[in-house]
């Protein structure tokens, strides 16, 4: 698999598109589209691009995370389910 064999000039692109989206759903690889020998545009199935931004999304969680605990903007565990068990009761009587 080299990634020589992913990157197509805009013209391949216009001229065997139904080609291209074949190949991007059958391999699940990228395709990197260049114009005038330099790369413009990244092509990629509807299930990679999902899981990618997916895989972003927990990356992002992980940062903040990192970033609370750096500040030292956490709680116990037992805390939170006070807080959560308080909140629970006061639904329960209103």
């Amino acid at each position: 698999m080299s990634i020589s064999t992913d990157i197509r000039p805009v013209s391949y692109l216009k001229s065997k598109s139904a080609d291209l989206l074949k190949q991007i759903n059958d391999t699940h690889r990228p395709v990197i589209i260049t114009q005038n020998g330099e790369p413009k545009a990244v092509l990629q199935d509807p299930t990679s691009y999902e899981k990618m931004r997916n895989a972003i999304g927990l990356l992002k969680l992980i940062s903040q995370g990192e970033e609370d605990i750096k500040n030292k903007k956490t709680t116990t565990q037992e805390n939170v389910f006070k807080k959560l068990e308080s909140k629970l009761k006061k639904r329960k009587n209103v």
